[in-house]
């Protein structure tokens, strides 16, 4: 590892923004997210990591480390909260870090976030919680969320099966993410990706997790360490003052629904890898999608988007697969169902793709679906799909007939609430 006496040269911005900058790290092996850190900190000295240390959860307590490149400044023990890992972090992280920024003024920061921890909800707690009355945002220029990934464990954990609370890792007793699903919301709400080290399997396997990443991410940039020879500087440069987050940016399974990339339609397989993009405008028939539910996703380590029902015309209705597990639910109302003095509520994106967007008979109902696999065959894939939307004969039929369809769906998808459920395959929700 290479390092340099000097700081990294701050990049100059046209707002003259003088603020500290903030970047956050997330990862599920913190081996790897902490050599990033370190990393970090040996090209520059006077950069200030926090990090929380959850090795004794067991018994009631977070270790709260605070620590620059020559050595720990802090190390105290913070009270579990209400038996709450995101409960302790959210009511420690942002004072700790309000902080630092006034003791130590001038000097950025890193949150190294624990393995369990979701970069969204950090970023929501940035965007919403204030602490002594004023956002952290005055005080900390949020630049980028950076995720890292081991090459060695990356896709046993993107194929893994097990929930948190079966490997004793839950954040807190209700906890019941599965460890697939907090990876993948970890690859998908960074700016920025590291593929840290090398696939067991050989520089084929690197190649291969490099490009699903890629097709997991398409809007993230992409960045692969060896991780015996690192640049310090280098990667700093990649890493830091990058201006890369974009707050405004919708969470990946509203991205589609406000004009953003939901994935990138690449059928040809590299590396064995293959991402299809299914669009269309009619409505999937409620019984025969239900019945290939399963078989669409066999092959998939993920897939994502929105859809709608003949059955339930009125609802958007997510769909969100990753670690063999499905879950679908109420995004809330098509724009085409509401009076056009409600929309005045929903999004000024949402409403400018969707007027971008608009077909006369459906307004702006649509399916957008993304299936990202190994060895797949995206043919075979769009004519089973293509077999569950609505025949013309059915079409004609119209939408009060639509609605009698035998649907086992009925009840999962209430408007009156976004949440998801999990249907586990190819159970209803």
């Amino acid at each position: 590892m290479s390092s340099s006496p000097q700081a990294p040269t701050r990049a100059v911005t046209s707002d003259a923004d003088t603020r500290p900058s903030l970047t956050v790290l997330s990862g599920f092996w913190p081996a790897a997210t902490f050599a990033v850190a370190r990393t970090l900190l040996a090209a520059d000295t006077s950069l200030l990591l926090v990090r929380h240390d959850l090795t004794g959860i067991r018994d009631g307590v977070v270790r709260r480390v605070v620590r620059t490149g020559g050595g720990i400044i802090e190390d105290e023990q913070v009270a579990l909260r209400h038996g709450c890992v995101s409960c302790t972090l959210r009511e420690d992280v942002l004072p700790t870090l309000v902080r630092l920024s006034r003791s130590h003024p001038g000097r950025d920061q890193v949150l190294m976030l624990p393995e369990v921890v979701e970069p969204e909800a950090v970023a929501a707690a940035c965007a919403h919680c204030l602490v002594d009355g004023v956002p952290i945002t005055n005080l900390l220029r949020v630049d980028s969320y950076v995720t890292v990934l081991d090459a060695e464990h990356l896709l046993d954990g993107l194929a893994s099966t097990d929930d948190l609370a079966t490997l004793g890792i839950q954040a807190a007793d209700d906890d019941h993410r599965a460890l697939a699903d907090v990876i993948v919301r970890q690859i998908e709400y960074a700016d920025t990706l590291v593929l840290w080290g090398q696939s067991r399997d050989g520089a084929f396997d690197t190649s291969r997790l490099a490009v699903l990443l890629q097709r997991m991410a398409p809007w993230a940039t992409h960045i692969r360490v060896d991780g015996d020879l690192v640049d310090a500087d280098t990667l700093t440069r990649q890493l830091r003052h990058t201006h890369r987050h974009r707050p405004e940016t919708p969470g990946v399974l509203a991205r589609g629904l406000q004009g953003y990339t939901l994935g990138a339609h690449e059928p040809e397989s590299d590396c064995g890898v293959v991402s299809a993009v299914f669009r269309a405008r009619r409505p999937f028939h409620p019984q025969r999608l239900h019945d290939v539910l399963e078989d669409v996703n066999a092959e998939m380590i993920r897939s994502r988007g929105h859809l709608w029902l003949a059955s339930q015309p009125d609802t958007v209705i997510a769909w969100d697969f990753a670690g063999g597990g499905l879950a679908m639910g109420s995004l809330g109302h098509w724009l085409v169902s509401l009076p056009e003095d409600r929309w005045e509520h929903v999004e000024v994106q949402r409403r400018l793709a969707a007027t971008l967007d608009w077909d006369p008979y459906y307004g702006d109902r649509h399916q957008h679906l993304v299936f990202i696999g190994l060895d797949t065959d995206p043919a075979e894939l769009h004519r089973t799909l293509s077999g569950c939307l609505l025949t013309d004969a059915e079409l004609a039929d119209g939408e009060q007939t639509w609605r009698t369809y035998p649907d086992p769906f009925t009840g999962c998808f209430p408007l009156a609430t976004a949440e998801l459920t999990d249907t586990e395959g190819a159970r209803p929700a």
